[in-house]
């Protein structure tokens, strides 16, 4: 998902897709360990995806005390 379809998310959709993206990194995280990660892109997309809405999430937390 891109960061602009990001930003029209409010505060706890974002914290439910941060979730999902964690739980689908710990999988990915147990796939690779055992080797049947098929796609091993997919696990720094995933990465990435994190990040993205940790700093949208971060960003709405300041505008907010401001």
């Amino acid at each position: 998902m891109a960061a602009q379809e990001l930003r029209e998310k409010s505060s706890e959709q974002l914290k439910e897709l941060l979730a999902e993206a964690q739980k689908e990194q710990f999988n990915l995280r147990i796939q690779r360990a055992t080797g049947e990660l098929a796609n091993p892109a997919q696990f720094k997309k995933v990465g990435r995806q994190i990040a993205r809405i940790k700093t949208l999430l971060n960003e709405q937390k300041t505008q907010a005390e401001s």
